[in-house]
């Protein structure tokens, strides 16, 4: 694909990058200097580190990388090494404050605008198809959900706002489907602004099996928790047995009791403390919460090869879509996505982001488990950096998938692979499970 053969490409990477922009506006203007520069857990960065980090990254690779420009503040690209501090220590940093992090973000903007309007969007690999802006537009989104994960930590009055979902509404659907055995295509080739852990396409073969229609709700879960599911050794795996006894975990994060007895289930979402909704997916759940509820069930977690299959895979035509429901892009009526909503919707929202078996919500909502680890595909080849998604690679981390309520379309497809440890819980993360046939 050249810039001649596809003339709106240009607008569509200014479309995503003027879009993050006001999402990351969005999550920053509303709280004061105090808590832009406050740590609200020492698993998150402060979120002026995450301001500032995001004009960086976007400053090193297309005014640098690109366009081969000297850096405007090369004293500060240590600071915002992801990889040079962890998070817990980066309170301790001489961070630009808010306002010198808004005015930098804002000026390497500009610049990035001035360049995309005139670069040739072909010639390299860095530039076919608009690639590099389509990256930095996918990393400024990605931080953006790790603010609104901070949001969801922090302490005090609320400060964000979104109306309730809304969306077409069924049921009660069947519990599960059927997906046919046989090979499919995993992976892409061709998704012009997929990352290197997506590539490349490949062929895979599955058993038969069985998933959920629906994500795991909150009234299946505590179900779990009444028949004494976080009392049960023999449903977890010795390293989340130690992880729930060690932390005195009973619940989803955010979860508590209230009243006598047995009480009712509450939760706290972005400074709101509401009952636990029953008909919602379950939500800030761990890998091994998941793998627990699952083996309760007598089920268990789906492999990421079948998770992508149940999404992607048309038995009809053979081909592999680029979402459930096809290969157009997503809207509203398809799935819960780009922080429209501050919440997941119920469990059988909508109908037209089905998958052609009817699997509800594979997109969208809430980030799915695998029971999968992160490994490369066949013929991987990191690009354009090692420390995307290679130095990652290994059993320590656990493979999610479909995205969530806080994930934006342009970070959100059906090739795409997230991957996190597998006791984090404050990720937007739920699952479904599967058994075989």
């Amino acid at each position: 694909m050249t810039t001649e053969s596809h003339p709106g490409l240009r607008e569509r990477a200014a479309a995503a990058l003027t879009a993050a922009r006001a999402r990351t506006a969005a999550l920053t203007d509303p709280v004061t200097d105090q808590d832009l520069t406050a740590q609200h857990s020492p698993l998150m960065s402060p979120l002026v580190w995450d301001l500032a980090h995001i004009g960086n990254q976007e400053e090193l690779w297309l005014l640098g990388r690109v366009a081969g420009r000297e850096s405007l503040h090369p004293e500060i690209n240590p600071l915002y090494d992801a990889f040079e501090h962890p998070r817990s220590e980066r309170p301790k940093l001489p961070l630009l404050g808010p306002a010198e992090a808004r005015r930098y973000a804002a000026e390497v903007r500009g610049r990035v605008f001035d360049l995309l309007e005139r670069t040739p969007l072909e010639g390299s690999a860095l530039l076919d198809d608009g690639f590099a802006f389509g990256m930095i537009a996918q990393h400024e989104q990605q931080h953006d959900e790790t603010m609104l994960i901070t949001h969801q930590l922090r302490r005090g009055e609320p400060v964000l706002t979104a109306p309730e979902p809304e969306a077409p509404y069924e049921a009660p659907l069947v519990a599960e489907v059927l997906v046919p055995g046989g090979p499919f295509t995993m992976g892409t080739s061709t998704e012009p602004w997929s990352l290197d852990n997506e590539r490349p396409a490949h062929p895979r073969d599955t058993a038969p099996f069985w998933i959920d229609t629906v994500p795991v709700t909150n009234a299946a879960y505590e179900a779990f928790i009444a028949d004494g599911g976080y009392r049960e050794p023999r449903w977890w795996a010795a390293a989340g047995w130690r992880q729930i006894r060690e932390h005195g975990i009973e619940a989803p994060l955010f979860w508590h009791r209230e009243g006598p007895g047995d009480g009712q289930w509450l939760r706290r979402r972005f400074g709101v403390t509401e009952p636990v909704p029953g008909d919602e997916p379950v939500l800030h759940v761990s890998w091994y919460e998941a793998d627990a509820y699952a083996r309760w069930a007598g089920r268990r977690l789906p492999t990421e090869t079948e998770w992508e299959k149940a999404a992607r895979h048309d038995p009809a035509t053979g081909r592999s879509t680029r979402y459930p429901w096809g290969d157009a892009d997503p809207t509203s009526a398809h799935a819960n996505l780009g922080q429209r909503h501050l919440r997941p919707a119920r469990a059988g929202s909508y109908p037209a982001g089905a998958s052609p078996l009817g699997v509800r919500q594979l997109i969208g909502d809430v980030w799915e488990w695998t029971a999968s680890d992160f490994l490369p595909y066949p013929g991987f080849r990191a690009f354009p950096y090692r420390e995307y998604s290679e130095v990652f690679f290994g059993p320590e981390h656990k493979v999610l998938r479909g995205g969530s309520f806080a994930v934006d379309p342009v970070a959100c497809r059906g090739t795409f692979r997230n991957w996190d440890l597998p006791v984090r819980r404050q990720i937007f993360s739920g699952f479904r499970t599967a058994r075989d046939v």
